[in-house]
């Protein structure tokens, strides 16, 4: 049985006379008839009484039509979906990001995203790199953007890590305060003196910092610690204190100054993560051509502290 016999099939019931429904159909008679008279023998049951000029449906042939015409209505149905799946008219994307991402290089590509395919369903997961790079290996997303070192956990050979930008780390205050230095940039020592707003210890930038400090033999104390990405962000917009974060979250807060943190110079590199093993779904591929073309973008945006990375 195929979806062309029960079509002819329905067409026949419905019209009651196999030459209006070839003509229907746009196919010929006898093609018609072969393709009833062939599934009637898939059947094993007659579907039509053959009188002269009168046509009508058997018992098997009334209990066949309620169920063929619902099966051609779910192929049109599925016929419809593809092809909306193949246009991106619909679709769904599973993005995993670090915080610190999803406020610059996320928000910017899930703008352009959406605009180019509203009927797309964008799903976030907001986490730490390791979270994101075990949550990509089991399946629960499609891609990730990360930030890439030695520490990530290896948990599938099929994970690939793509290299997409390098991102300096800059030292923030209120606008309304005067400028932190008078030169080109901060040292982590005069950067240990300042009233300090420190991220929760889940966040990689975290890390990144108490390194440093350990590094130059630095303990500060801050002013606030444990704090999230927004809520760091307002802490020093209402002049509590200055804060590290990455250069790109400075776009569109004209609340904020900045100075670069040199001696040591921090930086970090942002890379964008899916599995090898599995062929991405059209709207997923798509994602990843807007987060590549929207990195490039940011470069030109902030050409100082953030340029591309190479593999």
């Amino acid at each position: 049985m195929n979806l062309e016999q029960l079509k002819g099939f329905v067409a026949v019931a419905e019209l009651g006379h196999f030459t209006r429904a070839s003509e229907k159909l746009h196919l010929a008679q006898p093609s018609l008839s072969r393709q009833i008279s062939t599934l009637e023998q898939e059947l094993g049951a007659e579907l039509f009484h053959r009188a002269r000029g009168n046509i009508s449906l058997t018992p098997a042939g009334e209990t066949l039509l309620p169920r063929a015409r619902r099966m051609l209505t779910d192929a049109d149905a599925i016929r419809s979906e593809m092809a909306e799946l193949a246009g991106l008219q619909r679709g769904q994307v599973r993005l995993g990001a670090s915080p610190t991402l999803c406020i610059s290089l996320v928000a910017e590509a899930m703008a352009d995203f959406h605009e180019a395919h509203p009927g797309v369903e964008l799903l976030l997961t907001e986490a730490g790199s390791n979270v994101l790079v075990e949550q990509l290996a089991g399946g629960m997303l499609d891609m990730a953007l990360i930030t890439l070192s030695d520490q990530l956990p290896v948990t599938n050979s099929a994970l690939v890590r793509t290299p997409l930008l390098i991102e300096d780390l800059v030292v923030v205050a209120s606008a309304a305060h005067p400028p932190l230095t008078a030169g080109v940039g901060i040292d982590v020592t005069e950067l240990a003196r300042l009233p300090l707003v420190f991220f929760a210890e889940s966040y990689d930038l975290r890390a990144t910092t108490d390194a440093a400090f350990r590094a130059a033999g630095l303990a500060p104390t801050p002013v606030v610690e444990g704090a999230e990405m927004d809520a760091v962000l307002r802490f020093v917009e209402r002049g509590l204190g200055v804060a590290v974060v990455p250069a790109m979250v400075l776009l569109d807060r004209p609340g904020l100054q900045s100075v670069r943190l040199v001696e040591p110079r921090l930086a970090r590199t942002i890379g964008l993560a899916h599995r090898s093993d599995v062929n991405p779904t059209r709207a997923a591929a798509a994602m990843r051509e807007v987060i590549v073309a929207t990195a490039a973008e940011l470069v030109d945006r902030v050409p100082d502290t953030v340029g591309i990375a190479t593999s």
